[in-house]
Formats: structure tokens, sequence, C-alpha cells
């Protein structure tokens, strides 16, 4: 059995995802082969709460291609791209099944990342390098750049390394490379990296049909204010999504499944939260004075800069972003201290379980075998952690820091706080 790992988001679920589900597929050569994406949770890498609820999204990938979703606990989803393909890469290892792992990239040199991930980046060297850039005042994702091109130079690595080095898909594929390196050690997975099709990472155009999340983030956003008009988000997405996905998300929406998020009050709260706390300095990724930097900014905050009609957060956004601090490391930041996340919670480097958000007939196929031969325990429900918790400390953080952010999301999707405890997986026949 040809069992395909896929790391996403479906943020929502569009067009490029149902490619990479078909090109992996015809890649392996086996129409039958089984796809596991890994998705994020309630929060996504970049920082902020999902469009949509787990569920909705397991779902549009399960009627456009999935047969299993699995779901990236959230201090791993909602983390730095070396944590989160760490994370993502361990998860779907630990299942025992995965023969290959397919992730997209935005170049056509795929040897020259192949090249990057053998280079060693945990030598005094490299750390060495890294801090220099830093402390220029940069951004860690910036540096860290730098520090890998001055590598492969030294080591005689050519080709267009500014290019790779400047993608968000191609630095996340060398780190799931990286990742692969670390816990595949005899090779076993099968890589599969797939052209990005259409527009890039973070572009906002909609004008072609492989738009980016961004892109449809942005469309929804726009019109899902209190006035918002479904017909004119269907009309905004039409051909942006796969019709299947495109019709779940807005059935869910109307059938009062969930609301969209109201990111403009997630971010009041945020800036409340910060503004109020004593000491922030002990949340995840609050370290080189970005906790007092947030305090002062949210102290200072001043009236119009979060507005209740901004939903994708663009005004306050530019305001708070710094060349020293990403706009996803504040964000990923603030979730941390909205739920609870403490640098501990770093110390622990893999998922410690494997949760199931959803199958299909085929998938169900596949679980029974996962059940054999997973090297960690595999959930279905919330409640199926609690009988783990007195047996594994790690498993115990993790999970009830999964329920804190299930709690808050849901309250974003103005449903009860407590909705996850009665979440089921999602299935598709």
């Amino acid at each position: 059995m040809r069992v395909i790992g896929i790391i996403a988001e479906f943020n929502p679920f569009h067009n490029g995802h149902e490619y990479l589900i078909r090109k992996a597929r015809e890649i392996v050569n086996d129409p039958r082969a089984i796809v596991m994406p890994v998705m994020s949770g309630f929060f996504t890498q970049r920082g902020l709460p999902a469009i949509c609820p787990p569920a909705v999204r397991a779902r549009q990938a399960l009627l456009c291609g999935a047969d299993v979703v699995l779901e990236l606990p959230f201090s791993f989803s909602c983390a730095p791209s070396s944590r989160f393909a760490e994370g993502a890469i361990s998860e779907l290892v630990s299942t025992g099944v995965v023969t290959d792992i397919a992730f997209g990239v935005d170049t056509d040199d795929t040897s020259l990342l192949r090249s990057l991930a053998e280079l060693d980046l945990e030598t005094e060297d490299f750390n060495s390098r890294l801090n220099t850039y830093i402390d220029t005042g940069i951004s860690f994702p910036e540096a860290r750049s730098l520090a890998v091109k001055d590598i492969a130079k030294a080591k005689g690595i050519g080709g267009d390394l500014d290019a790779v080095l400047s993608s968000p898909n191609s630095i996340l594929a060398l780190d799931y490379l990286l990742a692969l390196k670390k816990i595949d050690k005899k090779n076993k997975i099968n890589i599969i990296m797939i052209k990005r099709e259409g527009s890039g990472y973070h572009d906002t155009n909609t004008e072609e049909s492989f738009a980016s999340a961004t892109a449809i983030r942005k469309v929804i956003t726009g019109k899902a204010s209190v006035n918002y008009s479904r017909s004119a988000i269907a009309s905004g997405l039409n051909g942006l999504m796969p019709d299947l996905s495109l019709g779940v998300m807005l059935s869910a929406n109307s059938g009062n499944t969930f609301s969209f998020p109201d990111y403009a009050g997630y971010m009041k709260s945020c800036m409340l939260k910060a503004s109020s706390s004593d000491n922030l300095d002990d949340i995840a990724y609050m370290s080189d004075d970005l906790s007092g930097y947030i305090r002062n900014f949210a102290s200072d905050l001043r009236p119009g800069t979060i507005t209740d009609e901004d939903q994708g957060l663009g005004l306050f956004e530019s305001k708070i972003s710094t060349k020293r601090y990403t706009l996803s490391r504040i964000e990923r930041a603030l979730a941390s201290m909205m739920t609870g996340q403490d640098r501990s919670y770093l110390e622990i480097k893999r998922p410690p379980y494997i949760r199931v958000l959803g199958f299909n007939n085929e998938g169900k196929y596949c679980l029974k075998i996962i059940g054999k031969c997973a090297k960690i325990p595999v959930i279905s429900r919330p409640s199926d952690c609690l009988e783990l918790q007195s047996e594994n400390e790690s498993l115990k953080k993790i999970f009830e820091l999964d329920m804190r952010a299930a709690s808050l999301g849901w309250k974003l999707y103005g449903k009860d706080t407590a909705s996850e405890w009665s979440a089921i997986p999602v299935i598709v026949k």
C-alpha cells in the first residue's frame, strides 16, 4: 500500500491543494495511493486562527482527494518553520505507514534544495554567522537565510541561492528535508517535490485559478463583516476553490456550524491582555525583548489602529511589524500568550500523539493498519487523551494546550468554547 503524507494548512482548501494531491498520485503512478495530510488545527503557522474550524477544512480535503486527515498540535502548527516542519514530519513518520511525503516548492531546482539539506546547520560556525546577522538588527528568517547562503558558498554549492532562500515555500521545503534527514535516518521515505502552480505564497491576485490562500482569505475577510453576503463570497471565490470545497465552507457557515472569525475582535483581546499583563517574558517566542515591545505597543494603542471593518488586519499588521520583529513571530507570540504556551512547551520537540480529524472508506482501512504500526498513541476524540495523560507528561501538556487553543478558536467561530469535547472525526462515504 502506497501512503503519501502531505503537510498542509488548507486555510482554506483551494485549487493548488487539489493539484498537489492529484500530482502526487500521478508521480507515484498509483491512482489508488492513500493520501494522508497532516493539517494545522485552530491556529496556523502564521500565528492567526484559521479561517474555518479544523473539521470543516478536513471535510473539504476528504471530498477533494484526501483519504485520511490528521491534526498537527497547536505547539507545532503555530510555530516557526523549523518546528512546524519537524513536528509535521515526525507525526507522519510516527504513523508507521507513510511511504512518500509530498510538498510544494517554488523552484525547479530541487537538486539545490537537496544539496542545502545536506549541510550541517547545527555547528558552532553556523550559529556564529546566524548571531552575527541577527545582531545587525534584521529578522531571524533573514539572518538564517544569509547564514545558510554563507555555509553553502563555503561548501561550493552553486545555483540561485537567493531565489530559493527568499521563497516561503522553498524555505519550508528545506526545513522538511532537514527534518526528514533527522527523523528518517535510513532514507526509507520517498520525497516528492512538486512545483507550485500560479500565484506566490503571499500574492493577493485573484485573476487566475491557482490563487494563493492569502488571496482567498482576503476575499472572505473583505465580505465577512457584520452584514456580509455569502453570495458575494461565493461569487468572489468562484473558480478559485474546487466547487466541493467552496460548497462545504459556505454550507457549514450558513448552517451555523461556525461564523467566520472576528480577527479584529481577536486582536483587540490580544492587545488588552498584553497591556494588562505584568510579565510576558516567559511566553513562547517573547524573547529578544519582544515582550516589552508588544506591551508598549498595546499600551500606546491609538483609536482606529484595529477597526471592525478591517477583518484582514492590514492596518494593524502594518503598524506593529518591524524589521526586527516579523509579523508572523509577533502573531505566534500573541497566540502563545492567549493560549498559555510558555517556553517550557518548546522543549517538547515532537508531537506525542496522532489525532485523526477525518477519513473516507479507503482511509478507514489505512487507519486500521496505523493502529497496529503507530509509534505514538492514536486518538479520534479528545476524551481518548484523558486515559493517557497520567502515563505521559508531554502528552498531557500538549493535549491541554490543544484544548485551550480549541476553546479560543470556537469562541472566535461564535460557538460554545467547550465544543471541542464533543468533536468526532469527519467521515466521508
